[in-house]
């Protein structure tokens, strides 16, 4: 289903829009869509990409004798 959208923008931004739609041979309406559906993309990728750092630090504490329990105890002590 599509639905009409309205955007309230600059003349010059639309204007800057339309050519460059004009130019890739699309409508601005499918340069938007296109736009809007690279956001959604983008977000999943950086989602499930984990940073450098977060893959350096797995597995670290795996043969560690630190479990859940230890967590909670260290919670509570550091909150009293």
């Amino acid at each position: 289903m599509q639905t009409k959208l309205t955007l309230r923008l600059e003349d010059q931004l639309i204007d800057q829009a339309k050519r460059y739609a004009v130019t890739v041979g699309k409508s601005l309406s499918q340069v938007v869509a296109d736009y809007f559906k690279y956001l959604g993309k983008e977000k999943v990728e950086q989602i499930s990409k984990p940073a450098p750092i977060t893959n350096s630090l797995r597995g670290l504490l795996r043969n560690s004798k630190i479990d859940e329990n230890d967590y909670k105890k260290y919670l509570e002590e550091k909150y009293r």
